[in-house]
């Protein structure tokens, strides 16, 4: 294929979307989309009407008055109703088109973000953390929630025009086939202009989503109530603002250029347009003068000149309009089909009840990066067993916690539940089993019984369990003094909310932990980072008496914390360097004892 038609072929490709679009509008709302076709068609086909009625009344006045029968004056009279019904019916129908439209909006901006949500809800960590994704994402929810509509309706008046161009083109053509031929012929520089600054302006949309997300970055950082501390005790917001202008003028200079150029173009072949109006005004003006077509022909031939001219301007503009709004609902469209890697794993149960997890030669390397996060990690964690897991940051220990909760997948190697690979699990049935605190645990803006009860969606308002929870979490006796107990709201963001402690914030966490009653497998990172370690001490001798059957999985720099572990797991560099009991590592005199020896010199 040539360059020029395949690039040809690219360009009426994008609109390959409209279709989808017109479907996702029926979707939304099928009566309120008969209904605007309806103003649509209608609408379409009332200009030219006018158009003529004008003329009928013009020819009838101009008869009337040299006759001055009473006959004659009741037809222009008539005439002139007709015409204003017509004028009526028109302005009824771009109400109604207006109407619809407004409905509409809100009803597809809201079906358009639950797809995009639908799909999030589908999409593995790996995306989340990918940023050329991120930022498909961002311009997906910034802009697809009104493209569809926008095509959709420019669609419609695609339609209406075209029905309205049909009837002026019958009207004009009794005039001149010329005329209609010049009428044609001038709309399409304007045109090919607008669709050129279209595609150019989608590109540049496309080329800065990394900025226009480092802007908003910096709005949250500046505006956000968990950020305001630092940013003004390090006095951070002059510096945030001025990095704030200096992305927004270099965003603006982009924008300036395009304006500047898409309106100096668009005014020049506009001014191609309004000669050739005039070039066929003069014609009109001079078959008149010389009798040839009456004073209401030449009125009626003006008219429908000028609107035409004007209807296919808006014509070739709904195409370039669709072409833009296509190159948008591609973004949409590329998202919405993004592949994700579905579970296949169907087993409810392992092949060997009881054995707990085995990790065999597991090997994994993020997306993207040479370095290996873990290598060559085998061990094996049986029921009811503790395991505690050390090492310096970046040794790979929550990496680690991510692969045995399935939110990665080894890149070699297998992990064993019961003697079955998790690949092998039905992925609900394997996250039900699992009860898990990260150490960026969420703090939802939700009342305290709602931020325990996230942890099983199952029994999320449970006031019950929300104790049990809590009483297991050590969070209950403070959860008890709130103004208004569970249900005090958390957070600042919502009115009449009230802020925790950071150690308070951790016990909610683990609460929400303990809210996955039929969880035998338990893993906390960092669980306790926040509390004194007093207190941790409590924490911990209160959870392992509560967690004799299950299996714990616990990341921590407290050695009085790791020591009540069955086995600890020394890593370094994604490595298993060390492992054993608290007692076994310190006579092996290894990292794990220096580490030991390091912390314990602080204490004293």
């Amino acid at each position: 294929m040539r360059p020029s038609l395949q690039g040809l072929h690219q360009s009426l490709s994008v609109f390959r979307y409209s279709g989808r679009a017109l479907g996702l509008v029926w979707k939304t709302n099928p009566k309120l989309t008969i209904v605007l076709a309806i103003f649509t068609l209608v609408a379409g086909l009332l200009p030219a009407l006018v158009a003529y009625l004008g003329k009928l009344i013009v020819d009838s006045v101009i008869l009337a008055s040299s006759s001055g029968r009473a006959t004659e004056i009741t037809i222009a009279l008539g005439y002139v109703a007709l015409e204003a019904i017509a004028v009526m019916l028109q302005a009824g129908c771009q109400r109604g088109q207006t109407l619809c439209q407004s409905l509409l909006r809100v009803q597809l901006a809201q079906q358009v973000n639950v797809l995009i949500l639908e799909k999030a809800l589908t999409l593995d960590l790996t995306h989340f953390e990918d940023s050329e994704f991120y930022d498909k994402m961002t311009q997906v929810r910034r802009e697809a929630s009104i493209r569809p509509l926008s095509l959709v309706m420019r669609t419609f008046g695609l339609i209406r025009d075209t029905l309205s161009l049909l009837t002026y083109g019958g009207l004009l053509l009794k005039f001149s086939l010329w005329a209609l031929v010049v009428l044609v012929m001038a709309a399409i520089p304007p045109f090919i202009a607008e669709t050129r600054f279209a595609g150019e302006g989608f590109r540049l949309f496309g080329w800065r989503s990394p900025d226009t997300r480092r802007q908003h970055y910096l709005e949250t950082l500046i505006a956000r109530e968990d950020y305001a501390k630092e940013i003004q005790l390090y006095q951070l917001g002059p510096t945030m603002l001025q990095r704030y202008h200096n992305i927004f003028s270099q965003l603006y200079q982009e924008d300036r250029s395009l304006t500047l150029r898409r309106g100096l173009w668009g005014y020049v072949l506009g001014l191609i347009s309004t000669i050739v109006f005039y070039g066929v005004y003069v014609s009109i003006v001079i078959e008149t003068i010389f009798g040839r077509i009456s004073l209401g022909e030449m009125t009626m031939y003006l008219t429908v000149f000028r609107q035409g001219q004007s209807t296919l301007s808006r014509v070739l503009t709904s195409v370039g309009g669709m072409y833009e709004d296509n190159l948008y609902l591609s973004n949409l469209y590329e998202f919405l089909e993004q592949e994700v890697s579905l579970s296949t794993g169907t087993a409810v149960k392992g092949t060997i009840p009881g054995e707990g997890i085995r990790f065999e030669n597991v090997h994994f390397t993020y997306p993207g990066s040479l370095q290996p996060a873990l290598q060559g990690i085998s061990l094996h964690l049986k029921q009811g067993e503790k395991l505690a897991i050390v090492g310096e940051n970046g040794s790979g220990k929550t990496t680690l916690i991510k692969l045995l909760t399935r939110l990665y997948v080894p890149t070699s190697g297998s992990i064993l539940l019961d003697g079955l690979d998790l690949q092998e699990w039905d992925i609900e049935v394997l996250r039900r089993r699992i009860g898990v605190i990260f150490q960026d645990f969420v703090r939802y803006q939700f009342s305290v019984g709602e931020n325990v009860g996230v942890g099983d969606v199952e029994h999320l308002q449970d006031k019950v369990s929300w104790e049990i929870a809590s009483d297991k979490g050590m969070a209950k006796p403070f959860i008890e003094s709130m103004p208004e107990g569970f249900n005090t709201q958390l957070g600042r963001w919502f009115q009449r909310g009230q802020e925790l402690s950071g150690g308070q914030w951790q016990k909610i966490a683990l609460s929400r932990a303990f809210m996955r009653t039929k969880a035998d497998i338990l893993v906390l990172d960092e669980p306790t980072a926040a509390i004194d370690a007093e207190a941790e001490t409590k924490i911990f001798e209160h959870f392992r008496s509560l967690t004799q059957n299950q299996m714990v999985v616990l990341i921590s720099h407290r050695f009085s914390t790791v020591r009540m572990a069955n086995k600890i797991v020394v890593m370094r560099a994604g490595k298993i360097i060390e492992q054993g009991t608290h007692e076994e590592l310190l006579q092996l005199g290894g990292r794990y004892a220096q580490l030991f020896s390091m912390q314990a010199a602080g204490y004293h």
